[in-house]
């Protein structure tokens, strides 16, 4: 790998590459505040899916968002039009004459688009998937077992930034917070103080917690009578997880999944007094936000894509079949979400309220 000699080379046009998916794009934020806090006045730019492009709008340390239709460009050798408009977006891509690009998905076609952006200097993973690495000018080796964050930030490495911090930027202003918490009031149907955010999905089947303990979980937290309300948050294709909730409760829950845009997800889960969630998205925006955060694991890894905040506490159970890291169970029990108790749930939520 490659170091930047002496002084470090002035970038005048940085293009980070970081599509999807919105936990990733969280992880990436530590990159985006130290390429700032190195080059204050450079352009910079982040090639984002276009779905995951709304968490960035209007951020402070961004020259430009350039939204990626992947599912779109995906199609692009069964539709003639989308070949077209892929060849478009590359030729506009390599227009805007970047000098510096960082690849932080590590897949062939965002190497791709690195090599086509036309930039001097391309820098990714030695280890990128699908043989990604062949569009790099430097490769920066990571030990398998890093946290995604600092794998991240160890890409700095190469242009000379060494121990930056794993700061998370996210723009949220107070006028985007009261507008969130009106949101919520005109859906409780009253003015609320605090409240637990409860994220029950997640993007893999075999990251869910069954729908049955969160609705045990609601229960017992209005049985024990000293937690805040409930307020269910998540996206528009887990609205069939949360009616399943919802039907199997007691208690009164305020229900806003499928309900908000991704960044009155982001503003509500920074009122929340605590959040309890599966490995999402949403987990990863709690924890950029410091909010306390219980976290149910079962195939993936907390040391490698767990929540980055020391106010967040994952549990799992140390089962020989995980982490698998598959998307559907492969022994086809899903026993290390299954038969996560609650009371176990409940006592990461408590450690966390009482510190």
């Amino acid at each position: 790998m490659a170091r930047e000699p002496g002084a470090a080379r002035r970038y005048d046009r940085i293009l980070l590459i970081k599509p999807s998916s919105l936990g990733d794009v969280v992880h990436a934020l530590p990159v985006l505040a130290a390429l700032r806090r190195r080059y204050p006045h450079a352009h910079i730019a982040w090639l984002i899916g276009a779905s995951f492009a709304p968490l960035l709008d209007g951020h402070p340390l961004l020259s430009e968002i350039i939204p990626f239709d992947r599912r779109r460009f995906g199609r692009m050798l069964q539709q003639a039009d989308a070949l077209d408009e892929f060849g478009r977006f590359v030729c506009d891509l390599r227009a805007r004459e970047f000098d510096l690009v960082i690849d932080l998905q590590g897949l062939v076609r965002s190497g791709f688009l690195a090599w086509a952006s036309g930039a001097g200097r391309r820098i990714g993973f030695a280890d990128a998937r699908e043989f990604a690495w062949l569009f790099y000018t430097d490769r920066v080796a990571c030990p398998a077992d890093m946290h995604a964050v600092d794998k991240n930030l160890r890409v700095l490495a190469a242009l000379g930034i060494d121990n930056a911090p794993a700061e998370f930027p996210l723009a949220l202003d107070g006028r985007q917070r009261s507008a969130a918490r009106e949101l919520l009031c005109r859906a409780a149907g009253r003015e609320l103080g605090a409240f637990i955010a409860i994220v029950p999905g997640a993007r893999w089947p075999s990251k869910i917690w069954p729908a049955g303990r969160f609705v045990e979980l609601i229960n017992r937290m209005g049985a024990e009578g000293d937690w805040p309300p409930a307020v269910l948050l998540g996206g528009p294709d887990e609205r069939a997880l949360a009616d399943e909730i919802v039907a199997g409760t007691s208690q009164a829950v305020i229900d806003l999944v499928g309900r908000t845009s991704l960044r009155e997800l982001a503003a509500l889960l920074a009122e929340a007094q605590l959040v309890v969630c599966c490995d999402s998205g949403p987990m990863h925006i709690a924890a950029a936000l410091d909010r306390p955060t219980a976290a149910v694991f079962g195939p993936t890894s907390p040391a490698l894509t767990g929540p980055y905040s020391s106010r967040a506490r994952t549990v799992s159970l140390p089962l020989p079949c995980a982490p698998c890291h598959e998307r559907l169970c492969p022994l086809g029990h899903h026993a290390c979400l299954r038969d996560l108790e609650v009371a176990v749930v409940l006592s990461a939520m408590s450690a966390l309220r009482d510190r």
